[in-house]
């Protein structure tokens, strides 16, 4: 494969990246949405009663929807909203692509989760192993990966990769590394000879800022953390996921390397029909577009299966894991420990020096979230233009999945769609 140049990836877009004049400008029909929305709620409103039947609210939530896919936001999206434990909507809109004009999109559409892996896979696993007293959020990476004994990195703790203070990078372009090796062989499953290497590549990585003074974004800070899993609980993290996370909470279908299968003992998982999986990107690095295979480079290149992309999913497996975490916040049955939940979902410092939880984010001015989320509210985002937001205090679970960067990533109008939904979202539900 030929090295493509470098296009530096964040999946976390920094508060100042969300809003600019230029997209402030093009997105001006955003405003006659909030004011076609607030007629469309009037219209559908029946004096004196103050709230809105569900029909005219997801009539309000879907005209949305269409009209970003109208403006190309995304070719196609779901958007899911649960308040209280009951689901209020599961709205689709637009197709699973563009180029070529594919079939609409359905709620069984299956979307790259791209950083929603963050959250959804390996701090979910860390909170499992962290409640069965596997590894503690002080332990040193070191302490469980051996390799790293001795390097700056080994000393960091799980705790600052999870708050992403480890002093690693945001990113590096390890596939090119990897491709300029002959590495590279496939991109469906775990490679272990790949892994290894990459966690060499960790190891050697120069840190860019002294550990716990500064907050940075880093997808090699969990890669360490998939790394980190594999080794404590004696499995591939994609297994592991299957039997920890998703069987127990029917999450169905929530998997990496969806085109692959798994045929592993005591684990049958057929293939996904490649139909129901929204495409991403037409990739200048693989010469293909890519359906089924991970859109993150580094990713692929480590087999499709990683600690911080890889999982994909619909809008209603990932209510699935989210919903773990709601209950586990208000003490209710759970798979995960509603103390560590708090803790998980707390932020870690003051809004000055960062808006990170342990591994979850919290809502910052501006938020994609919108405005009305509590502080109390966690989320998370995805590169390939999907998103995750929770506020325990009215119990809300918002889940917007797209395709966004189809047929490339250099659409970026979502910035600005996101926090308006999630305003628009909040008024139709809870502010009624």
């Amino acid at each position: 494969m030929t090295p493509r140049p470098h296009r530096r990836r964040s999946s976390k877009e920094s508060p100042a990246q969300l809003y600019n004049a230029s997209e402030v400008a093009a997105f001006l029909y955003l405003g006659t949405l909030e004011m076609d929305s607030r007629v469309l709620s009037q219209q559908h409103r029946s004096p004196p009663v103050t709230a809105l039947s569900p029909m005219a609210t997801n009539h309000v939530i879907q005209t949305a929807l269409q009209s970003a896919v109208d403006d190309g936001v995304f070719p196609g999206a779901q958007l899911a909203v649960r308040l209280r434990g009951e689901l209020q909507c599961m709205v689709v809109a637009g197709r699973l692509s563009s180029e070529p004009p594919g079939l609409p999109v359905q709620p069984t559409t299956i979307y790259d989760l791209a950083s929603l892996t963050k959250p959804l896979a390996t701090v979910t696993s860390i909170l499992l192993l962290t409640q069965g007293a596997k590894v503690a959020l002080g332990d040193s990476v070191q302490e469980v990966l051996a390799e790293l004994e001795g390097a700056p990195i080994g000393q960091v703790t799980v705790r600052e990769l999870l708050t992403h203070r480890s002093g690693l990078p945001g990113w590096r372009p390890f596939f090119e590394r990897l491709d300029a090796r002959g590495m590279v062989q496939g991109f469906s499953g775990g490679d272990q000879p790949v892994k290894q290497h990459v966690l060499k590549m960790i190891r050697d990585e120069p840190l860019i800022y002294a550990r716990g003074t500064r907050s940075v974004y880093s997808d090699l800070g969990f890669m360490v953390l998939g790394f980190l899993v594999e080794r404590l609980s004696g499995t591939m993290l994609d297994l592991w996921c299957e039997e920890a996370i998703v069987r127990p909470l029917r999450a169905d279908p929530l998997m990496f390397c969806p085109t692959a299968g798994q045929a592993q003992p005591d684990v049958m998982r057929p293939i996904v029909d490649v139909s129901r999986i929204a495409p991403t990107e037409q990739d200048e690095w693989r010469n293909r577009l890519l359906r089924g295979e991970v859109h993150d480079e580094n990713a692929a290149a480590m087999g499709g299966v990683a600690g911080h992309a890889g999982l994909f999913g619909t809008a209603e497996s990932v209510l699935a894991v989210s919903g773990a975490w709601l209950r586990g916040y208000h003490g209710r049955e759970s798979i995960l420990d509603g103390k560590l939940v708090r803790q998980f979902t707390t932020r870690q410092g003051s809004a000055a020096q960062s808006s990170w939880a342990l591994g979850w984010d919290t809502p910052s001015a501006p938020s994609s979230s919108g405005s009305s989320f509590s502080e109390r509210s966690f989320g998370h985002l995805g590169y390939t233009g999907t998103s995750l937001w929770i506020d325990p205090l009215c119990e809300l679970e918002v889940v917007l999945l797209s395709n966004r960067v189809h047929p490339s990533r250099r659409n970026e109008k979502i910035k600005v769609f996101r926090p308006c939904i999630h305003d628009l979202v909040y008024r139709e539900f809870v502010s009624v």
